[in-house]
């Protein structure tokens, strides 16, 4: 690749990650859980393979026990949790905490009257993480590709695919740290799928280097075709994929930008103004919350 993303690597005194750089993949689907969790099943088993197998992914986050080990053996019953007719809600990640490169996040939406199913925009969302330097060993062909293996078995109605702020948001501090971090550098997501998916809906988060979307964005904007005419920016195509989706690539290889050296992104600034009627904002957002929502907008 002819630039480097740029390297983030920021520790606590023990030496874990606490944000790294790196690369995220996030769908949103409207579906309850039991009509999406095979789907995620094979999604999973992509990703998975891509990693290296199952060993990659080998600690798993108990609500009540906090981070477990995750054996060979376990894998039997994580799948049953999984595809749980009723909901899941699973996060795996890589051995060491100290890296913080690998991470699955699924949150299923519950049937109707269970907690939080009913909260306006409630949706399945599901994440994966990959470190940056997946993306310069393998290339942003091969990311693309993966990106779309992912997607296919999703009905999603948007999702989103790009370089990442990796780190958990919840943290005493890192919030503050990462919302300085994505001022500077606008092309780099902060993934937080827990706490969009009790309210995106059929909305969309923003312009990433891949932005997917289904029904009924896509529809509302004229299909794949009349999406095609509203961007002009070199480098940006649209593709069709089956089932009424479509996905938007803003160049060859993702993008960080950086507004101190004024590389603001004019291709994702053109994708998120076609895309800004349908925007989602967060409801009682803070002002840094606001800023990053509409930083390819002001």
């Amino acid at each position: 690749m002819s630039k480097h993303p740029p390297r983030i690597r920021i520790l606590v005194q023990n030496g874990a990650m606490l944000i790294r750089d790196g690369l995220s993949f996030t769908f949103y689907m409207c579906h309850p859980h039991a009509e999406v969790a095979s789907a995620v099943m094979r999604s999973l088993e992509v990703y998975i393979q891509a990693v290296g197998g199952h060993h990659v992914l080998s600690r798993y986050s108990h609500e009540a026990a906090g981070w477990m080990e995750l054996g060979a053996a376990d894998w039997t019953e994580l799948r049953k949790e999984l595809l749980n007719p009723r909901s899941a809600n699973i996060q795996l990640a890589d051995v060491s905490s100290r890296e913080n490169r690998y991470r699955f996040v699924y949150r299923g939406k519950p049937p109707s009257g269970s907690v939080f199913a009913d909260e306006p925009g409630a949706v399945c969302a599901v994440s994966f993480w990959l470190p940056t330097e997946y993306l310069e060993e393998h290339g942003p062909g091969h990311v693309r590709e993966l990106a779309m293996e992912l997607a296919a078995p999703l009905p999603f109605c948007s999702g989103h695919t790009g370089l990442s702020l990796n780190c958990e948001t919840d943290l005493v501090g890192v919030k503050r740290e990462v919302f300085e971090l994505s001022s500077r550098y606008p092309g780099m997501d902060i993934p937080d799928p827990s706490l969009s998916s009790l309210r995106i809906g059929t909305r969309v988060r923003g312009a990433s280097w891949l932005t997917f979307l289904g029904h009924p964005v896509l529809r509302e904007l004229g299909g794949a075709a009349g999406l095609r005419s509203r961007l002009h920016s070199p480098g940006t195509t649209v593709q069709e994929m089956e089932g009424e989706r479509a996905v938007i690539t803003l160049g060859p290889k993702p993008e960080a930008g950086d507004a101190a050296r004024g590389d603001v992104l004019p291709a994702y600034r053109e994708l998120a103004h076609v895309l800004e009627p349908w925007l989602f904002q967060e409801p009682r957002a803070s002002e840094e919350v606001r800023r990053w929502e509409r930083r390819f907008l002001d």
